[in-house]
């Protein structure tokens, strides 16, 4: 079968690569649309972020490598051995960090608090390629009423069910989202139907704010053109909001924000409200850590999504009560595709895109 793979940073090579064996509790799955997380977009080309060491560490001792892929929808072609929740033909998306199963947390029922086990695209293979081979219990079935290609973004969308959960909005709180990219989107409409009151989102690019008026911002800020704090401050009476997502923060080289969200999300919080990391930086940055515990400020992450989570993220769109349709904005046909993927990912602004670049693989 044909594969991409990584034989260093910024260099990938579809192969000839053989068909992964049938393993017990897995399935076979052909990808039918997969996208490059902004994480992966990065990774792809050597800029600091989650998982950099790792990945460095692995092309330097075992490339070629069959690397990312972990944002698809797939049907399955074959199941194997002790395989019980599936069936030939159905399609599925999947969550990407898997529990070890064999530590004392998964042990005792709490492996939803693992983080020893595999990530899907990082330590296994992917979906860039014409078969893959996926565990079970990383699987959920994607709903008929599903595109394939929303189906392909439940993965993100799962992660931002997770920060929203873990904000616990209470009914009418005011909440601001810095960023206006996939999962600050998606933070935005669950977090609308999670109860909270006035919405105020902030990006930098045109198209983002539209966007994001178009699915349920009360404010759509663009940081270009005015003072976002004072803004934000007058619509929440001078209090700051009670909750702030940070989604815009990273490498500047791809157009992020670097820290300045950041804080900019501790100046518009109110005493006592929460910021939700949402975002990957890189590296260490400095914070200053006695204004937060003057102000009583709460700097929560996210925990991993779970299955539940993932599951959730089927009945959201099912039902319409989150739309991932109007963000998906570039869809690129063919395996061959895949750089050209990576590259609008990587560089969002540039090609205005919204959602990561999406291939379709097959029909």
């Amino acid at each position: 079968m044909k594969a991409w793979r990584f034989y260093g940073f910024g260099d990938m090579r579809l192969d000839e690569v053989p068909v992964p064996e049938l393993q017990p509790r897995h399935v076979l799955v052909e990808p039918l649309c997969v996208q490059p997380s902004a994480t992966e977009a990065q990774l792809a080309f050597g800029i600091p972020t989650l998982a950099y060491d790792r990945i460095k560490r692995r092309l330097e001792s075992d490339a070629p490598l069959q690397l990312f892929g972990h944002e698809f929808c797939a049907r399955i072609v074959a199941t194997g051995p002790s395989v019980t929740r599936f069936q030939v033909g159905e399609r599925v998306a999947a969550r990407a960090k898997l529990p070890c199963e064999k530590c004392p947390l998964c042990l005792s029922e709490r492996s939803y608090l693992c983080r020893k086990g595999p990530v899907i695209g990082f330590d296994l293979p992917g979906c860039f390629s014409e078969v893959a081979s996926l565990p079970e219990i990383a699987l959920v079935k994607v709903d008929d009423t599903i595109s394939n290609s929303e189906a392909a973004c439940l993965q993100s969308l799962s992660d931002s069910v997770a920060a929203v959960e873990t904000a616990e909005i209470r009914i009418g709180d005011s909440v601001v989202i810095f960023g206006q990219g996939s999962m600050g989107l998606e933070c935005l409409q669950i977090a609308r139907i999670s109860g909270a009151g006035r919405v105020i989102t902030v990006d930098v690019r045109e198209e983002s704010c539209r966007m994001s008026k178009e699915l349920g911002a009360d404010h759509a800020l663009n940081a270009r053109s005015c003072d976002v704090e004072s803004v934000i401050r007058d619509l929440t009476g001078g209090n700051g909001a009670d909750v702030v997502f940070e989604c815009a923060g990273g490498s500047p080289k791809q157009g992020m924000a670097g820290t300045q969200t950041l804080r900019q999300a501790i100046d518009v919080v109110r005493s006592g409200g929460k910021i939700i990391g949402v975002s990957w930086f890189g590296g260490a940055l400095e914070l200053n850590i006695d204004l937060l515990r003057e102000r009583s400020l709460r700097y929560l992450f996210p925990d991993i999504s779970t299955q539940a989570h993932l599951e959730h993220t089927v009945r959201l769109v099912a039902s319409g009560r989150v739309r991932l349709r109007p963000t998906i904005t570039h869809v690129l046909d063919g395996l061959e595709s895949v750089p050209q993927a990576f590259e609008i990912t990587a560089n969002k602004g540039k090609y205005q895109a919204i959602n990561p670049a999406q291939v379709v693989i097959k029909q």
